[in-house]
């Protein structure tokens, strides 16, 4: 662990656009999705959720204006399951407003309730259109989706760099922020064997900090929290290169333990059950902040074994 490392929960994007020191930032990325063009930063009311979730952490931006009720969450890996997790966080925001409303949804008037307006912002490693749609039918069976009294709509856009160039165009912290994001894998691509492993992710998002061009805006802001931001962006892509690697090992393991009932019930158990006990172990590891025990566990099979026995997983 990077000395004066902290625990930091925030995502770069959430530290960036949830930030109540820059509500210009927050309102011009409103402005560029919605083709708007509100001036008074005001307007603004955040209502930001952070919450630990399922193997790692989870921010997401959500702010009301005029009668909006707008949930933005950045993802570095394509996740399809979006919609149901959005439609949660949706619930909670509207308990929140119900509550700090006084309205009682017991009663026989009608509540007034802002519209939901549900957006993930791509900038993972794998290639994605430009925008697509995820809605909460399709995880649906196909016979049953029109029966749904239910359905949650989610854009996902994707905002890496040389994507989605008109909205990084109306929105310059947005485009600040592909930048950076960019600029630190080409760097580890490029001192990749040039450094150690182990500090090949520091390196390069040093070097990304150190090049942010003068005329951005956000540079003063993220040079004056350095700390904070290499935490963030240490934690958030540790976490997803072992989650990643988690995934990939989690369905090996689970092939090897169905071959080994030589059945298609034991297939399917194996593999269940070999996916549950990495996700486990992955847990308590990211739980302790123990990202490099995490990474070689994926790998090392050996190693791994030792770390089931440690937190006696069986």
């Amino acid at each position: 662990m990077p000395a004066g490392r902290k625990d930091y929960r925030d995502r770069l994007f959430n530290f960036i656009f949830g930030n109540e020191e820059h509500p210009e930032w927050t309102l011009s990325l409103y402005n560029a999705i919605n083709h708007t063009r509100y001036a008074d930063p005001s307007l603004i009311k955040l209502t930001t959720i952070r919450e630990t979730l399922y193997l790692g952490m989870h921010n997401d931006v959500s702010f009301l204006i005029a009668s909006l009720m707008n949930l933005y969450e950045q993802q570095s890996s394509y996740n399809p399951n979006m919609p149901v997790r959005l439609l949660q966080y949706a619930g909670n925001i509207y308990e929140r407003y119900i509550v700090g409303h006084r309205k009682n949804k017991y009663g026989r008037t009608l509540i007034q309730l802002p519209v939901p307006k549900l957006v993930v912002f791509y900038n993972g490693p794998d290639e994605r259109p430009e925008a697509e749609d995820l809605n909460l039918s399709d995880a649906f069976p196909p016979a049953l989706r029109e029966a749904s009294d239910i359905q949650v709509h989610v854009r996902m856009i994707n905002v890496n760099l040389g994507k989605s160039e008109t909205l990084l165009e109306a929105c310059k912290p947005l485009a600040e922020y592909a930048w950076i994001v960019d600029a630190i894998r080409k760097n580890e691509m490029t001192l990749k064997g040039k450094v150690d492993d182990g500090a090949l992710l520091e390196t390069a998002i040093d070097r990304a900090i150190d090049a942010i061009p003068d005329d951005y805006i956000i540079k003063r802001y993220l040079e004056a929290h350095r700390a904070e931001v290499k935490g963030m962006l240490l934690t958030e892509y540790n976490e997803a290169q072992a989650m990643e690697l988690f995934r990939e090992e989690g369905r090996a393991e689970g092939r090897a333990e169905g071959r080994a009932e030589g059945r298609a019930e034991g297939r399917a158990e194996g593999r269940t059950e070999g996916e549950d006990r990495l996700a486990r172990l992955m847990k308590l590891l990211f739980g302790q902040r123990r990202f490099e025990d995490a990474q070689r566990a994926t790998t090392d099979a050996v190693f791994r074994d030792q770390l089931y026995r440690e937190f006696q997983i069986v």
